[in-house]
C-alpha cells in the first residue's frame, strides 16, 4: 500500500531535498549548494589553517569583498592599512583555496547579495550561507538562505554541511494592489511594524499575494532582504514566470536544454495547496502607504503622514520604554509630525536598495531638482554602476548635489571609511536603523529610495507622491 504524501510548504520541499542525515536530538545536516564568503570570514579560514585543512568545495564557494571595500578610491595604498589589510587577506585566503574570488580590482565585484543574482549564481531550490544576516535576499528566488556566524562557516569550508534545526513556517500574504509610488520597502517596513522586531522568530517566511507577484525581481530581493528584520531565519517567494526571466542569460547561470530543464523542476518549487504552515500573516496592499522608521529598530515604522508614538499614552510598559529610549537617542519629541524631522544627509545605496531599479527610482525624482543636504550615492555592483552611468543617471545625482561614489557596503555598516558623523540624522535606503550602525552617535530613518531622494530634496522627511504627480 503506497503512503500518501503529506502537502509541503515550499520551504521544506527545498529543505528536505538537501537533508543528508538527521541527529537524535531533531538537528539535520543540510548540503551547502553555494557558500559566500566576505573579509569578515577571515576566522573561519583561520580555523582552516589551524587544521592544515582545504576548503572541501572551492567550485561551490564565492569570495566577494565588499564590506571594508572603499567607495572613494581603487587604489588600496590610499585607504587605512587595517581596512586594506582586510580585503589583501581574504583575497589571500581564496587564492589559497582556489576560489572564484569577485576582489577589489574585479570589475564585477559589488556587494555579495548584489552579484549573487547579478551573475546567475543565485537559483531556485538552491541552500546558500553566508556569514551575513541578510543572505535572507537570495530566498526571492525560491532558495533556501540564511546568514550563519564564524564556526558554521569553518564547518561548511571543511564538510560544505551545516548541521539545523527546522525552523516554524510562517506565510505572509499581501493581497491587492498597491496605490502608486509604494515600492518593497513599504511593503516590508509595514510586515516589520505590524509583527514586530521578533515576530518571526524561529520561522521560516514565504511570501504570498497578488501584491508579491506583482514586484520585480528586484523588489524581492529587497523584501527578503529585511526579513531578517521581523527575526525570520529566512525569507522565500515561490519562484515564477518573472524568476526565470530573470535568470535567463546570466553569466554563470545554465543556458540552454540544462536551463529549459532547470526551470521545469523550478515550478513544482511553490507550496502545495493544502501546505500548513505554524503562522498566518494577511496585509491588504491598498492599505501601504510610503513608510519610514523614526527609532532604533525597524519595526519603529509608520506611514510618512503619521506621528512618532508617545510613551506616556502608552499602556505597554516594555514598549513604552523602548520608545523612550529611542526618542531620547533620536532627538525626537512624542507626537513630532514625521514629515517635520529635519535630516542632514541621505544615502543610497547598501544590499537593500543598491540596483539598477533602486537608482532609477531615486533619480526619478532627484531629476530637474536640487538637493537641500549632501547624500552619498553608491550602487551595489561595478555592472550596476556602468549601467547607471549609460542611462545618465549619475549624472541626475552629481546635478542634484550628491556624490556618486563606487560599489560597497558602504555607509550601511560604517567600516570603510563612510560614516554618518556623530549626532548627525540620516535618511538611509539600509535596512538597518540601530544604535551607532551608520557611525558612534548616528541617526538613521530607514526608507526607500525614492523617499530619500524626497527627504533630500525638501530637507526633511515628506511623502514622495506629490513629487511623482509634479514630474510625471
Amino acid at each position: 500500500m503506497t503512503a500518501t504524501r503529506q502537502p509541503q510548504t515550499l520551504f521544506d520541499k527545498v529543505w528536505d531535498a538537501h537533508v543528508v542525515t538527521r541527529r537524535e536530538d531533531g538537528a539535520e545536516l543540510l548540503f551547502i549548494d553555494r557558500h559566500l564568503v566576505h573579509e569578515g570570514s577571515f576566522h573561519a579560514f583561520n580555523k582552516l589553517k589551524e587544521k592544515r585543512a582545504k576548503v572541501r568545495r572551492p567550485d561551490l564557494t564565492i569570495g566577494v569583498a565588499d564590506h571594508y571595500v572603499p567607495t572613494r578610491t581603487r587604489a588600496l595604498s590610499e585607504v587605512a592599512p587595517d581596512i586594506a589589510g582586510m580585503i589583501r587577506q581574504l583575497d589571500d585566503n581564496c587564492r589559497a583555496n582556489a576560489i572564484r574570488m569577485f576582489g577589489f580590482d574585479d570589475p564585477r565585484q559589488g556587494i555579495v547579495h548584489v552579484i549573487g543574482p547579478e551573475q546567475g549564481l543565485t537559483l531556485p531550490g538552491l541552500t546558500m550561507v553566508c556569514g551575513d544576516s541578510h543572505t535572507s535576499t537570495h530566498g526571492a528566488f525560491g532558495a533556501l538562505a540564511f546568514g550563519i556566524g564564524a564556526s558554521e562557516v569553518a564547518h561548511v569550508l571543511l564538510t560544505q554541511t551545516l548541521w539545523q534545526k527546522r525552523p516554524k513556517r510562517m506565510r505572509i500574504t499581501v493581497d491587492g494592489a498597491t496605490a502608486p509610488g509604494i515600492t518593497a520597502k513599504d511593503i516590508a517596513l509595514s510586515i516589520i511594524a505590524r509583527i514586530g522586531a521578533d515576530g518571526a522568530q524561529g520561522h521560516a517566511i514565504e511570501y504570498a499575494g497578488s501584491a508579491i507577484r506583482a514586484l520585480t525581481m528586484e523588489g524581492r530581493l529587497t523584501l527578503c532582504n529585511l526579513s531578517i528584520e521581523s527575526g525570520a531565519r529566512c525569507g522565500m517567494i515561490a519562484p515564477d514566470e518573472t524568476t526565470f526571466a530573470y535568470v535567463r542569460g546570466r553569466p554563470l547561470a545554465p543556458a540552454g536544454d540544462v536551463l529549459d530543464g532547470a526551470i521545469a523542476a523550478w515550478r513544482e518549487l511553490t507550496s502545495d495547496a493544502d501546505a500548513a504552515f505554524d503562522r498566518a500573516v494577511l496585509l491588504d496592499g491598498k492599505d501601504i502607504a510610503p513608510t519610514v522608521t523614526w527609532g532604533i529598530s525597524p519595526e519603529d515604522a509608520l506611514p510618512i503622514g503619521a506621528s512618532v508614538p508617545d510613551p506616556a499614552a502608552m499602556d505597554d510598559a516594555s514598549r513604552a520604554s523602548h520608545v523612550r529610549e529611542a526618542l531620547d537617542y533620536m532627538g525626537l519629541a512624542p507626537g513630532q509630525a514625521l514629515d517635520t524631522i529635519r535630516i542632514d544627509r541621505v544615502f543610497i545605496g547598501s544590499c537593500t536598495n543598491s540596483r539598477i531599479e533602486d537608482l532609477r527610482a531615486a533619480a526619478s525624482v532627484l531629476a530637474g531638482r536640487t538637493a537641500r543636504v549632501p547624500g552619498l550615492v553608491s550602487p551595489g555592483s561595478h555592472l550596476v554602476k556602468q549601467q547607471a552611468e549609460q542611462e545618465g543617471l549619475d549624472r541626475i545625482f552629481i546635478a542634484a548635489g550628491l556624490d556618486w561614489v563606487g560599489p560597497g557596503c558602504s555607509m550601511c555598516v560604517g567600516m570603510n571609511g563612510d560614516l554618518v558623523p556623530s549626532g548627525e540624522r540620516c535618511a538611509s535606503t539600509t535596512n538597518r536603523n540601530f544604535k551607532g550602525r551608520q557611525g558612534p552617535g548616528a541617526r538613521t530613518h530607514l526608507m526607500s529610495p525614492a523617499m530619500v531622494a524626497a527627504a533630500a530634496i525638501a530637507g526633511h522627511l515628506t511623502d514622495v507622491r506629490p513629487l511623482l504627480r509634479s514630474a510625471s
